[in-house]
């Protein structure tokens, strides 16, 4: 059984962490967001039109709320476990009667919370700038969960992986946002060339985004099941990957 005190705690505790720095959490994003809807929505998206009768405005929100999704999940759950690893503190965690899955639960639970508030703050934002309307509200918010949760395990693998403050950085960075951009965040895949077009579709991102704004207008560039199949199988090889790691204790034990 597991010990929902414990869980309550780290996660309670990671909640109050992100509220005590709004700004840099909640407000950033935001307003990050919000010059995205200015610069692409307005400015680029009047040359651009309307795809699959969408007006591009309204094409770029599930698109920018995965980008923000997922450097968010990747960055809460990333920090959250290497700063107790940094400080040290994260002994006293790991030789409290908890579980390991018990701590994983904790940590990923908070980060994909705040990646969800996020997430519906952005969507409520969009509103001001273009007109929405989500077709398929509970897919919408299953793609979102489980976006949330797979993308945080992914940057609590990265916190346990992280060697220094830099690699915990650059992680994000050099694999996140590259895969996001070249995801079909800002455009419909077939806009690319045939050949691109095919090495798209081994971006696992591709198919998060596509299955998203499919839960927006009923259409994407790749089959709903497949886009759900995909996230599946990704969440599955991030909890492999934290079993083996805390089997063996790897960067967790000195």
């Amino acid at each position: 059984m597991l010990n929902v005190t414990s869980i309550w705690a780290i996660y309670r505790r990671e909640m109050k962490r992100a509220f005590g720095t709004l700004v840099q959490t909640i407000l950033s994003p935001v307003l990050t967001t919000s010059l995205y809807f200015i610069v692409f929505g307005s400015a680029i998206g009047s040359h651009i039109g309307k795809i699959d009768g969408v007006d591009y405005g309204a094409f770029l929100v599930p698109g920018l709320i995965m980008l923000t999704v997922l450097q968010q999940s990747v960055a809460n759950a990333s920090f959250g476990i290497y700063f107790p690893r940094f400080t040290g503190s994260i002994y006293e965690v790991l030789s409290a009667p908890i579980s390991y899955w018990e701590v994983l639960i904790g940590y990923v639970g908070a980060a994909a919370t705040k990646a969800m508030i996020l997430a519906l703050l952005i969507l409520a934002t969009s509103a001001f700038f273009v007109p929405l309307r989500i077709e398929y509200p509970l897919v919408m918010v299953l793609f979102l969960v489980l976006t949330c949760v797979t993308f945080s395990m992914l940057g609590f693998l990265i916190g346990i992986l992280a060697g220094n403050w830099e690699q915990l950085q650059m992680a994000p960075l050099i694999i996140i946002t590259p895969l996001v951009f070249l995801g079909g965040a800002f455009y419909e895949l077939k806009m690319l060339p045939p050949f691109w077009q095919n090495v798209s579709l081994f971006n696992p991102v591709l198919y998060l985004v596509s299955g998203f704004r499919w839960s927006f207008y009923g259409a994407g560039d790749v089959p709903i099941a497949a886009s759900l199949g995909m996230i599946t199988l990704f969440m599955a090889i991030c909890i492999v990957a934290v079993w083996r790691i805390f089997a063996t204790g790897y960067r967790l034990k000195p």
